[in-house]
């Protein structure tokens, strides 16, 4: 009778747990939590899952006609201590062992540049927890971008062992390490002991390439697929091309143990320039996976000319098997030397994998890089590499991205593929026959920008109605960034906008703000240079 009263009134259930917790100990706790009643969503990875569709299809509280500025507006303004570069992830009825608010919480998880991990009730604002995990690195010098570099890329969840992934970059006696946490999500404390980040890897000649975190940035989010954490890493900006490459790393999840080999694709040994690379950067998009488990990226330039699909996969969308033995499959444009001349880099942007697709061509990919074309690939022929002609299933102009494209159903029950370079917002509807290919059906009115052209966005929906496109500018005059919602149709070739408004702070110009806005359980939020600002409905924030 009584756990029957603490399910029916959760407000009671939540002061009861807060009472029990400074009464039993935590392992007591766990059956507790058990007794939260609410039916919430969990983003607990970059844009959402393993194929990066950007789509939250179980939101119900924020529709066109709720999002407007009489009833949808700012909630919460939390203070953090540096700026912001991955995005935030969102767990319901967490069991929070530590701190001075002990108990059930629903809570949003930020990751800062100075090394700090963030535990947020997103209910009430109020910060639970936030360990720092080490003094991070100052911003090299030939890279220009935000003060001091900690933890850059987008952590990741696992919400059935409770435990959150983040790589730090930490200053060392020496020299900047890297290394992997396994963090419990009620402590923030490591669950095993961390794993300091080295590989090497065999070049042309034989010698052996050891990897240097002086000089490799750790830019993509994180993956966790079948038990296995994935990490992608790239450069500072160019501005040591002889001592960077593109290096893919793994470890068991559960143990932190390394997995070998690892991938690298630039293996040479010698270059006309002493200029290497192959980065993996993406804009801090995340590697993909596909159903079988195999990894997804897009690799940036190399030395002109340098190009064989094989010791240098440069420009290129690439896919790894899962035990990083080999390289899959690829596709690289037909102009992959003028790319790497011109740095017009295809690693821009991320791959997308979409979800299953009815007819005889059921999986399929897109990716676009600053070069503004987002290509549709079949994912289980993606299409190699030939100078006369690009064997892929459609080419669509959509602006230069430093971006990374969005998946969703709409009414219709067609799949659309939201693409976000240039300054406008582009929506596709995907036909399956006679063969794949893209529609443009809308675009948004021009969202202005001052930095590098494209941005990042993210839907909501409950199932296949009332769909939302979320995203956040780059600055564009002062450091300003705001949060725009659009309804994707709206019977005509322009989006009708929901709603603008000021959603943070980017101080730091020559850093594209690669903003992922983070849709769940009724609330937007959006974390920027030293704060997260929570969005929702003002009438659901006045009744609590």
């Amino acid at each position: 009778m009584f756990f029957a009263l603490l399910r029916r009134f959760p407000a009671l259930q939540h002061h009861f747990v807060r009472l029990a917790a400074r009464r039993f100990a935590p392992a007591a706790l766990v059956a507790l939590a058990a007794l939260s009643v609410h039916a919430q969503t969990g983003i607990y990875t970059y844009h959402y899952d393993n194929y990066r569709t950007g789509w939250n299809q179980t939101e119900t509280a924020l529709t066109p006609a709720s999002v407007n500025t009489k009833t949808f507006g700012l909630l919460y303004t939390i203070s953090l201590d540096a700026q912001v570069d991955g995005q935030p992830l969102v767990v319901p009825n967490v069991l929070i062992t530590a701190g001075s608010s002990p108990g059930v919480h629903n809570v949003v998880y930020v990751a800062t540049e100075n090394n700090t991990v963030y535990a947020i009730d997103y209910n009430s604002g109020v910060v639970l927890l936030n360990p720092n995990f080490g003094p991070s690195v100052a911003t090299p010098t030939m890279c220009g971008k935000s003060p001091n570099l900690g933890i850059h890329s987008t952590p990741v969840i696992d919400p059935t062992s409770n435990t959150l992934y983040a790589i730090t970059y930490t200053q060392g006696a020496a020299a900047p390490v890297y290394t992997v946490h396994a963090l419990d999500l009620g402590s923030l404390t490591d669950k095993v002991t961390p794993q300091v980040v080295s590989a090497s890897h065999t070049l042309t000649n034989g010698t052996t390439l050891n990897f240097n975190p002086l000089y490799q940035r750790q830019r993509p989010a994180l993956l966790l697929n079948n038990g296995n954490l994935y990490a992608a890493f790239g450069s500072f900006c160019d501005g040591q091309a002889a001592n960077s490459r593109g290096w893919v790393l793994g470890w068991t999840a559960s143990s932190l143990a390394p997995i070998v080999p690892n991938e690298l694709v630039d293996m040479l040994a010698t270059a006309p320039d002493n200029f290497f690379l192959s980065s993996i950067w993406m804009s801090g998009y995340g590697p993909a996976a596909d159903d079988s488990g195999n990894v997804l990226f897009v690799t940036g330039n190399s030395q002109y000319q340098t190009y064989d699909g094989v010791t240098n996969i440069q420009e290129s969308v690439v896919k790894v098997s899962p035990t990083l033995s080999g390289v899959l499959d690829l596709f690289t444009p037909d102009d992959q030397d003028t790319l790497d001349l011109d740095d017009w880099e295809i690693g821009a942007g991320g791959v997308m994998v979409l979800p299953d697709q009815p007819g005889a061509t059921p999986h399929l990919a897109v990716a676009a890089g600053k070069d503004g074309n987002m290509f549709l690939m079949n994912e289980d022929n993606l299409g190699g590499h030939s100078t006369s002609k690009n064997d892929v299933l459609g080419i669509y102009p959509v602006g230069g991205c430093w971006c990374g494209q969005s998946y969703f159903v709409d009414t219709d029950g067609a799949a659309r593929v939201v693409s976000s370079g240039g300054k406008s917002i582009k929506v596709w509807k995907l036909a399956t026959s006679p063969k794949p290919a893209l529609a443009l059906v809308s675009a948004s009115p021009t969202i202005p920008t001052g930095q590098n052209p494209g941005l990042f966005t993210t839907i909501s929906s409950s199932g296949t109605s009332n769909a939302i496109i979320w995203t956040v500018s780059r600055p564009y005059s002062g450091p300003t960034v705001h949060l725009y919602a659009f309804t994707p149709d709206a019977g005509g070739k322009t989006m009708k906008l929901l709603y603008r408004s000021p959603a943070g702070t980017w101080p730091n110009p020559p850093n594209d703000a690669n903003i992922v806005p983070v849709v769940a359980n009724g609330q937007v939020f959006v974390a920027s240079s030293g704060q997260l600002q929570i969005f929702g409905l003002l009438s659901a924030a006045a009744k609590k």
